[in-house]
């Protein structure tokens, strides 16, 4: 296991400052070799007060001469540091409790985990919609140097029609990220996620109108992202894949599908997709992220409408080849109607490489857990769950390794578990 994913078991509060990694305990001993110094001149200037004044007799108990001096020497040091111990640790919840995030955790415990979250891998994870966002909730226990890039070519719902009536870009899944990698009070998140249900705003998310809100005051939809994670104090960034507003759309058959939210309608099977206008130019933060990037992971989600139209962005398969990072592809648990129907894992990574080319990924994940029966509901809309051929996934012969595990969510049986999937990728993945 990863070094940064070790845990010291932190013990009482006092002793708790003093676990490795916090960068607290140089400063504790420069603050203790300081008064040591005030103590010890105190000390000097006591001395000869003693040797040439008189004092009355009451003063032989007070001052516990009636001790050996090594004796005293112990007991006062022992109330020293009980006291300087004390102090430092009420002095700093007093000083940076009203700067710190609420929640259940203590001061030393948020310390700690910056710290530690600070060590970990410098992760980028693409894609868009619950996928994404699932992947991340569980990735910020890990690591706090995430980057997020996220899909543009949203035009349903809410987003849809923020997108056609501000010309902004849409806010859903970055609203979905935010939320994931906050680091805030549940009720913040719950106002974020809130939906209205009634009048003008019906359809309409908070969290929606409150980025299209910040982009209109700070006039750059990246800045609006920005501030807004402040205000959840997410864990890592959020940048969109690219900057043009995009279309996406798919070719099924003789069919033309227009639109993100016209491609699941399909009535066969989806032949191809593209982006309009072609060849949207990659974010430069994005580029950057990649180049940056130790561990790359594309996935999970809707591979048509969330996976692909990152990929397509131009220059953004040239960042991947270039990234020294490790790829890592995560496949769906389940199918989706309409876009993967009847897809295997090898369908999966077929359509990928018809799209973007062969020899991308250093690793795909897929889940080995068959028993959590998918819900009734899921069942009857056509959802499979997503199983693996090996026969066919080694018939690739490529260099790629494949981990089968268990990352079925056992709540949500056609989703990921952000817990099980995070573990998995830092421990079989990046902990190799």
């Amino acid at each position: 296991m990863p070094s940064f994913m070790r845990r010291p078991r932190l013990g009482p509060t006092v002793t708790r400052w003093l676990v490795p990694g916090l960068h607290v305990k140089r400063w504790v001993g420069l603050t203790m070799l300081g008064i040591a110094c005030v103590g010890l001149g105190i000390s000097y200037a006591l001395r000869e007060f003693y040797l040439h004044a008189r004092l009355p007799a009451f003063t032989y108990g007070l001052t516990l001469q009636f001790l050996p001096r090594w004796v005293r020497a112990l007991l006062f040091a022992a109330v020293g540091l009980t006291a300087l111990s004390l102090g430092l640790v009420r002095l700093g919840r007093s000083l940076l409790s009203p700067f710190v995030p609420g929640g259940d955790k203590t001061l030393i415990e948020r310390l700690y985990d910056f710290r530690r979250l600070g060590k970990g891998p410098r992760v980028v994870a693409i894609g868009g919609g619950t996928g994404l966002s699932t992947l991340l909730r569980g990735l910020k226990r890990h690591t706090g140097n995430i980057t997020a890039l996220v899909t543009v070519a949203d035009d349903g719902g809410s987003s849809g029609r923020l997108r056609d009536e501000y010309q902004v870009l849409p806010p859903g899944d970055f609203r979905q990220c935010l939320t994931a990698l906050a680091d805030v009070e549940p009720l913040m998140t719950e106002l974020f996620q809130y939906r209205f249900t009634e009048g003008s705003l019906r359809g309409h998310s908070f969290g929606n109108l409150f980025i299209t809100a910040m982009g209109a005051i700070t006039g750059d939809f990246e800045r609006a992202l920005r501030e807004s994670g402040r205000v959840l104090a997410v864990r890592g960034q959020i940048v969109p894949s690219t900057l043009q507003n995009v279309t996406l759309c798919a070719v099924a058959g003789e069919e033309l599908l227009v639109g993100e939210s016209s491609v699941p309608t399909a009535r066969g099977p989806i032949g191809r997709v593209f982006l309009v206008p072609e060849r949207p130019p990659l974010n430069p933060e994005a580029e950057l992220a990649l180049v940056n990037a130790e561990m790359v992971i594309i996935g999970p989600g809707s591979l048509f409408t969330s996976i692909l139209p990152n990929l397509l962005v131009d220059g953004m398969v040239e960042a991947l080849r270039r990234s020294p990072a490790i790829k890592v592809y995560v496949c769906n648990v389940a199918t989706q109607p309409g876009e993967t129907t009847g897809f295997q894992l090898h369908d999966h990574l077929e359509v990928l490489e018809q799209h973007v080319g062969m020899g991308l990924f250093d690793y795909v994940v897929a889940n080995s857990n068959f028993g959590v029966r998918l819900p009734p509901s899921a069942q009857e809309a056509g959802v499979r769950r997503v199983s693996c051929d090996l026969r066919a996934v080694q018939a690739r012969g490529n260099s790629t390794r494949y981990i089968l595990a268990d990352v079925v969510n056992a709540r949500l049986s056609s989703h990921h578990d952000p817990d099980k999937l995070a573990r998995i990728l830092m421990t079989r993945v990046w902990g190799q």
